[in-house]
């Protein structure tokens, strides 16, 4: 029973982990403002923890704007 638990945890981690990924690489493919290394070196971060990498992309992208 433990190792269902553990495993369904485990799942759950790892699905959200895609998630993020996908929704910080879609926001990466919608910036025009990028270059094709650029995008490239965030997609490589959004694969090591994509939620916090995304935390700041959305930072260095207001610093852009602004």
């Amino acid at each position: 029973m433990n190792e269902l638990l553990i495993y369904s945890f485990l799942l759950v981690v790892v699905l959200g982990h895609c998630t993020a990924a996908v929704f910080m690489y879609r926001e990466l493919n919608a910036d025009t403002g990028l270059t094709f290394r650029e995008k490239n070196d965030w997609k490589l971060k959004a694969l090591v923890s994509p939620a916090l990498y995304w935390y700041y992309y959305r930072q260095e992208k207001k610093r852009r704007i602004s």
